[in-house]
């Protein structure tokens, strides 16, 4: 009863369109979001495969996947739809028409430009494919192969000046079967029987199957960018206002520190004491006891705490406690309904989109492993990452963590720890021990042109900007006082005072190469001729 549904269905759609097609792209409707799918058949994995894009099967069993960046369907009325619109989108590339006839074996260095080509039988790929836009974005891509496809080991498909994957198509007479490592382009759909990919595979695009059970192993598949598709943007990012200023802060607990700890950013409690801290580590203000600051924090970290509790879960991580693995994630809020354990590393992929926004809901506690990490990808920034979690935090030794914590418990962070971002808490105690805490650039109180909080501590007049902070592998020293050009230089020292580099600087804007400074704090002046003009401290990662 179901196919004869999807048959009446598809029917319908084959009466929408031209009778005959010249290289145009189908109309795939709702199975565009899915990046795995059959319309009858089990959907498995093996291995650590990542995942973005929804799955699903319309008739059997989904297995073996851990978290992914996308829906679980089975059997339910999104992928009744979802089978009838991939039947819609063979059907469409079924009947077009042919503008090149070609050989059983694609690629070996070979070159193609846009059309719709032809194999009258089973058809495979080896070596090196590239498909040629021709500086055309809209340069469709269809292959017609008329029996089984397969790829040999390490095959790729290349994408040239301006070709897309969500332009390429592949429409397949029986089975599909990718071969390890093999890098693939486009929608592959198998009609009528398998489709796999082996280990290492990568796919941009779909892997779908009419009839047949659709396996992955150890694989990379996403979705393509492109063709009108929708930039990810998550949802609206939270305010928080002056608690934007603190780096460690909690409404209502002690916030206590061991050892050598270096903050950028204020650091305090709104009841209760904050003690540990040593003014000459902490670039921002400690707030010994509670004023009128940490009352002001603390309601606005409550509001901030609602609002990001509100927020509907665009995507649920069914494997909190695997929450890493390589995950890669883009802009949404995500939730994890019990006790989330970070492991190796979480990728936040902002797909070139510097103001998508990423909220992770944890509904329980939240633990980071020994030495995991937390990496952004494509122009994500820290400052637009948020974790709400309505447990306990414990950032376990030497990892490193992204975004603005907001808890509704305790958060302890071990030796070792770096944090580009926050770690708040509406009620519980937070503890630290020798970690480097620094604020994102958003500390809407007291923000520099820079974006962090206070870099040059002595630098009123502002006639030195010096940026970033935390620093990588180059650091920029902007006179803003083109008078100083003369005889100025930089002097960085590291944390025993020992001066270790000195660059003169010629230029109103100076790159200077850091590459050999090994991650730590350091202290800087600018001098012109003998004057300081600006000191502080840096943080190289």
């Amino acid at each position: 009863m179901k196919r004869k549904l999807l048959f009446i269905l598809a029917s319908a759609g084959i009466l929408s369109f031209p009778e005959t097609i010249f290289g145009q792209a189908p109309m795939l409707g709702t199975s565009a979001k899915y990046v795995l799918f059959t319309s009858s058949g089990a959907v498995g994995n093996t291995g650590i495969s990542h995942v973005t894009g929804n799955l699903g099967t319309n008739v059997g069993a989904i297995t073996g996947f851990g978290n992914i960046d996308g829906v679980v369907n089975s059997a339910n009325a999104a992928t009744t739809l979802c089978a009838a619109d991939l039947l819609i989108a063979y059907n469409q590339l079924n009947v077009s028409i042919a503008t090149a006839g070609h050989a059983a074996v694609l690629g070996n260095a070979e070159v193609l430009t846009a059309g719709v080509y032809s194999i009258a039988a089973a058809g495979s790929a080896a070596g090196t494919l590239s498909l040629d836009a021709q500086g055309n974005p809209n340069a469709v891509f269809i292959f017609k192969i008329g029996g089984a496809f397969t790829s040999a080991a390490a095959t790729e498909v290349h994408l040239m000046n301006g070709a897309l994957a969500c332009n390429v198509f592949w429409k397949v007479e029986g089975a599909i079967g990718l071969a390890a490592g093999t890098k693939m382009k486009g929608t592959l759909i198998a009609n009528n029987a398998a489709a796999s990919m082996a280990a290492g595979c990568e796919l941009e695009g779909r892997l779908f199957s009419t009839f047949g059970a659709v396996a992955i192993d150890g694989s990379l598949v996403y979705l393509p960018l492109g063709c009108s598709t929708p930039a990810l943007t998550g949802p609206t990012s939270p305010s928080i206002a002056t608690a934007s200023c603190y780096a460690l802060f909690s409404s209502n607990g002690a916030v206590t520190n061991t050892a050598l700890t270096t903050v950028t950013g204020d650091v305090g409690t709104n009841v209760g004491l904050t003690s540990g801290f040593t003014a000459s580590n902490v670039i921002g203000n400690i707030h010994a006891m509670p004023d009128a600051s940490t009352g002001t924090c603390a309601n606005d970290l409550f509001i901030a705490y609602n609002y990001l509790n509100a927020l509907p879960s665009d995507i649920e991580l069914l494997f909190p406690a695997q929450l890493g693995n390589k995950l890669v994630l883009t802009p949404h809020t995500y939730t994890l309904n019990t006790a989330t354990i970070v492991i190796d590393t979480l990728f936040l992929n902002a797909q070139n989109n510097a103001n998508a926004i990423f909220v992770i809901s944890v509904n329980n506690s939240l633990t980071v492993n020994t030495n995991a990490k937390v990496v952004l990808l494509n122009g994500a920034l820290s400052k637009n990452v948020y974790w709400l979690v309505k447990g306990n935090v414990i950032i376990n030794n030497n990892s490193k963590f992204i975004g603005t914590i907001i808890s509704n418990n305790g958060i302890d962070i071990m030796p070792g720890v770096i944090i580009d971002g926050r770690a708040l808490t509406i009620n519980g105690a937070v503890t630290t021990n020798s970690i480097m805490a620094t604020i994102p650039s958003s500390c809407t109180a007291t923000a520099t042109t820079t974006g962090v909080y206070a870099i040059n501590s002595n630098n009123l007049n502002k006639s030195v900007l010096i940026y970033p902070n935390p620093f990588c592998a180059t650091l920029n020293i902007d006179l803003k006082d083109v008078s100083n050009l003369n005889n100025t230089e930089l002097n960085i020292y590291n944390v025993v005072g020992e001066l270790i580099m000195t660059k003169l600087l010629t230029n109103k804007l100076n790159t200077i190469e850091t590459s050999n400074l090994t991650a730590g704090f350091y202290f800087y002046k600018v001098m012109n001729e003998g004057k300081t003009l600006s000191s502080g401290r840096l943080i190289s990662e």
